[in-house]
């Protein structure tokens, strides 16, 4: 196992006019990824790089946290 299986992840997620955003954020390189789900329940998922004030944005724009379960099964296609 490598150094990043040491890096605890956090989850958030904002369900915004049908669509639902999940966001992986790694507080410790400021990496993350952002799955968007329409609808129908279309996924499509990005890179993301962060800034020390992620968490601030985040909550600002109206996400809460969220459970790495839900993250992991839409990221996977199983939700």
């Amino acid at each position: 196992m490598g150094a990043s299986s040491n890096i605890v992840h956090q989850y958030f997620k904002k369900e915004w006019e049908g669509i639902k955003i999940l966001v992986k954020v790694n507080p410790i390189h400021w990496k993350g990824i952002e799955i968007t789900v329409d609808e129908e329940g279309n996924a499509e998922g990005r890179e993301l790089t962060f800034d020390p004030e992620i968490f601030e944005d985040l909550k600002a724009d109206g996400f809460t946290e969220a459970s790495p379960l839900e993250f992991n099964l839409y990221a996977a296609g199983l939700a």
